[in-house]
């Protein structure tokens, strides 16, 4: 192995450990709020494409932890930015970690793809650009990376909390 070879590894191995611990914070974190709430439910971490992941779930009845969730995951996008700024108190760094309760976000992501993927499609077969609907950033991101997917380029364009995606045809 070659020197940069090594230190590259290195990075890696550092980004990856830093990924960990944020994960550690955020459940430590979260356990304190579901004991806070009175809510029963098991943390899960992982590390997906360069962030910490966690997830809340829950062995009964998902009903209890859709509580957390709320109207369309604005309770669930509160949360991410509390457990953010709590990874952050403790490790000084900005966190992209991404929290997922009851795999709300999953199952987002799977419809979200399927948007972007129809839009593609759309776009192809007409020749021409296809505004969508208002999303949050997560959204935008999972929609961006269907129609690069599809080998179409997509762009974001407005301002929050009314920025869209427009899928640009080849």
């Amino acid at each position: 192995m070659t020197e940069g070879t090594t230190s590259a590894a290195a990075e890696g191995g550092d980004t990856l450990t830093r990924l960990e611990q944020e994960g550690e914070i955020a459940a430590d974190y979260l356990e304190g709020l579901l004991d806070i709430a009175d809510l029963d439910g098991d943390i899960d971490m992982d590390v997906e494409a360069d962030r910490a992941a966690v997830s809340i779930i829950s062995d009964s009845s998902s009903r209890e932890l859709q509580k957390l969730v709320g109207r369309d995951g604005e309770v669930l996008e509160a949360l991410q930015e509390l457990t953010r700024l709590a990874v952050h108190r403790e490790t000084g760094d900005r966190s992209r970690l991404m929290l997922d309760i009851a795999g709300f976000r999953a199952k987002k992501r799977e419809e979200l793809a399927a948007v972007g993927a129809k839009a593609a499609a759309d776009v192809k077969a007409s020749g021409e650009p296809l505004k969508l609907a208002p999303m949050t950033p997560f959204e935008r991101k999972v929609v961006h990376d269907a129609v690069a997917a599809a080998g179409l380029r997509s762009e974001s364009e407005g301002e929050e909390p009314q920025r869209f995606v427009v899928v640009l045809p080849a």
